[in-house]
């Protein structure tokens, strides 16, 4: 009887190592860095990385630029009141041209015009304007630009890779899925690539665009405040 359990025993032990044998081996999980991601993306990277790198450098030269035009103490408006009142012109412009805004600009504009008519005041005031705009926008197409390119050079560089992939298929004599998956997703990086790219010129964009607007919508509300100033009666 003892002799029958050992055989069995051993039957048994025998089965699970052929079974262990033939079962396969767990796939062991695999990751990919950033930096081993974009080495694979193929040389279309390269431009759309110079592209990132000048998107980043625009949005923060035109930043500077936009905080250091919004910037304007409070009581300025009020400072060219009482001068304008007490008929100091010399001074409210000395005033302006001391302040590095492009509201006291405008406000500059105005008061060298004084003693022609409303009109010619508002029109020296708006032409003013119009320059400070234009210096607050340079550089912004470009990245409008970037947020439209960007995308397409990531879409050339995946078609490129397509297009590789399909030749090496018309040269082998049998289809492997290998050759199209392990190729496949390799570029697939480059329109990724392209797409992070342009969402980030595009909101780029926008927000330097809010920006702008909000210092825009402080210059009207000056140079309206400055006409009626010129209008209000003087106080004896």
């Amino acid at each position: 009887m003892s002799i029958l359990l050992q055989i069995t025993s051993t039957l048994t032990d025998t089965a699970a190592q052929a079974a262990a044998s033939l079962t396969p081996p767990a796939p062991t999980e695999q990751s990919m860095s950033l930096w081993e991601m974009a080495s694979k993306g193929g040389p279309i990277l390269y431009p759309i990385a110079i592209l990132s790198i000048l998107s980043f450098y625009i949005f923060f030269e035109r930043l500077f630029v936009i905080m250091k035009f919004s910037r304007l103490d409070q009581n300025f408006m009020n400072q060219i009141r009482d001068q304008v009142h007490q008929g100091n012109i010399p001074a409210a412009r000395s005033l302006c041209k001391a302040t590095d805004s492009p509201i006291a600009r405008m406000i500059d504009k105005g008061l060298a015009r004084l003693g022609k008519p409303i009109r010619d005041i508002e029109s020296a005031i708006e032409n003013q304007g119009k320059l400070e705009v234009f210096l607050m926008e340079k550089n912004m197409g470009f990245l409008g630009t970037i947020a439209g390119i960007a995308p397409m050079f990531g879409f050339l560089g995946t078609i490129f890779g397509v297009i590789k992939i399909f030749y090496q298929i018309s040269l082998q004599s049998s289809l492997e899925i290998d050759t199209i998956s392990g190729g496949l997703y390799v570029k697939m990086i480059s329109s990724a690539s392209g797409l992070l790219v342009g969402m980030i010129a595009y909101s780029f964009y926008h927000y330097l665009m809010q920006r702008i607007d909000r210092v825009i919508n402080k210059m009207e509300i000056s140079a309206v405040q400055f006409v009626d100033l010129l209008e209000e009666p003087v106080k004896p």
